[in-house]
C-alpha cells in the first residue's frame, strides 16, 4: 500500500482557498510537520513523514469540456452589452484539467468521465493522450461534449457557465466498479462537474481500496454525504463561504470557515485566497501560506492546477507540507498563461519556481 494511504490521509483535510485571481505562490509553508488522524476522524493523531518517492496512480473522476474563452476589458453588468476583445477555443473541464496537471507534474494518471460522439470529443481524447493521460475510462456517449463559456477580464478574473453535455452521463455504477478494480492507486480525486452520484461513488470506492481521496467542491452542491469519505477537501474561498454559510472576506473569517470544516471531521482543510495567500487548517492549528506577486493573465485553471499538483506530489510520496508547496507553485504558474489546459505547468517549471 502507498505510504500515504497507509497513514489514512483520508482523516485529514487540507483547505486552501482560491478566489480565481490566483497568484504566484511563494509556497512558504509553516515548517511544522503535518499531523493527520489515523483510523476514523475520532482516532489518534500520528505524524506523517514520507520522503520516499513511491509512485502511485492518480485517478481523476471529472468533466471534459471545450472552453470558449471571451477576453474583455470588464464584465458586463446585469442587462448590459459589452464588446469582447478575443474569442478562443481551449480544452477544459475540471476533470481534464486536473488530470493533465497531475500528469505534467510526473504522476501516472487515469481519467474517468465522458465525451460526446462529436468532433469535440475526439479532439479532447487526442489532447489527453498527448499528455500521457490514460483515457480508457472516458466513455463516448450519444450527443454533444461538455462546453464552457468563460469570460476573462483585463485583471485576469473570470466568470464561467458550463453546459454539461456528455458529463451529465457519467455513471456512478461504472465509476465505482472501475475504481474498485484498479491496483496501485494512491489518490482518487473528483469534483462537482459530474453527477453527484458519480463523484460520491468515486470517493467511496477510493476509500474502499485504501487510496487518498480528494474533493474539489466546484461548482457548489450539497456535499454532506460526500464528506464521509473525503480525505482532502479543496474549495476556494467563495465555495467555502457557500458551503459553510460563513463570510470569508477577511483573514479572520477565512480562518473561522477553515475551522468550521475541521470541526465537521475533516482533518486538513486548505482554502486558496488568490493574492492574499492561503489558509491551511489541521490538527496542528491554522497556518498562513504566504505568496508573492505575479502578472496574472488568466486564472481559469489555477484551482485545477493546484489540485493536480497536490495529487501528483502526494502520489509521488511527498510529505503533505511539501505537496502543498508543489500545489501552490503549480497554481501560481497557471495564472501567467492564457487558457485552461494550455496554462498547466510542466514539472521542471514548478521545480524552478520552488528553488
Amino acid at each position: 500500500m502507498h505510504p500515504i494511504a497507509a497513514l489514512r490521509l483520508g482523516e485529514h483535510l487540507a483547505l486552501i482557498i482560491n478566489n480565481r485571481g490566483l497568484y504566484r505562490a511563494r509556497a512558504q509553508i509553516n515548517p511544522k510537520e503535518g499531523h493527520y488522524r489515523t483510523g476514523s476522524t475520532r482516532g489518534s493523531i500520528s505524524q506523517v513523514s514520507h520522503s520516499s518517492q513511491v509512485t502511485g496512480t492518480v485517478v481523476v473522476v471529472g468533466s471534459l469540456n471545450v472552453d470558449l474563452v471571451i477576453g474583455l476589458d470588464r464584465m458586463p453588468e446585469q442587462g448590459e452589452t459589452v464588446l469582447g476583445d478575443t474569442l478562443e477555443r481551449h480544452a477544459g473541464g475540471k476533470g481534464l484539467n486536473q488530470a493533465i496537471a497531475a500528469s505534467r507534474l510526473g504522476a501516472d494518471v487515469r481519467l474517468l468521465g465522458a465525451v460526446g460522439d462529436d468532433v469535440s470529443g475526439a479532439w479532447l481524447r487526442e489532447l489527453l493522450r498527448a499528455d500521457n493521460v490514460d483515457d480508457q475510462g472516458v466513455a463516448t456517449v450519444t450527443g454533444p461534449s461538455g462546453t464552457a463559456l468563460i469570460e476573462v477580464d483585463a485583471r485576469g478574473l473570470n466568470r464561467i457557465i458550463v453546459v454539461p453535455g456528455a458529463n451529465g452521463h457519467v455513471s456512478a455504477d461504472v465509476v465505482g466498479s472501475s475504481v474498485r478494480a484498479m491496483h496501485g492507486v494512491a489518490v482518487v480525486m473528483t469534483n462537482g462537474e459530474v453527477p453527484l452520484a458519480a463523484s460520491r461513488a468515486a470517493l467511496a470506492a477510493g476509500r474502499a481500496i485504501g487510496a487518498v481521496t480528494m474533493l474539489n467542491p466546484a461548482p457548489v452542491h450539497d456535499y454532506r454525504e460526500h464528506l464521509i469519505d473525503v480525505d482532502i477537501f479543496v474549495p476556494n474561498e467563495h465555495e467555502a463561504a457557500e458551503l459553510s454559510g460563513l463570510p470569508t472576506e477577511t483573514d479572520t473569517e477565512v480562518r473561522a470557515a477553515a475551522q468550521y470544516f475541521f470541526s465537521q471531521g475533516i482533518a486538513n482543510v486548505v482554502i486558496t485566497r488568490g493574492a492574499k495567500g492561503a489558509i491551511w487548517a489541521s490538527a496542528s492549528g491554522v497556518v498562513d501560506v504566504k505568496t508573492f506577486e505575479v502578472n496574472a493573465i488568466d486564472s481559469v485553471a489555477a484551482g485545477d492546477a493546484f489540485c493536480g499538483g497536490l495529487a501528483a506530489a502526494l502520489a509521488n510520496g511527498y510529505e503533505f507540507t511539501d505537496a502543498l508547496k508543489w500545489a501552490s507553485a503549480a497554481g501560481a504558474l497557471a495564472v501567467t498563461v492564457r487558457g485552461a489546459s494550455s496554462s498547466l505547468p510542466m514539472r521542471d517549471e514548478v521545480q524552478t519556481l520552488l528553488q
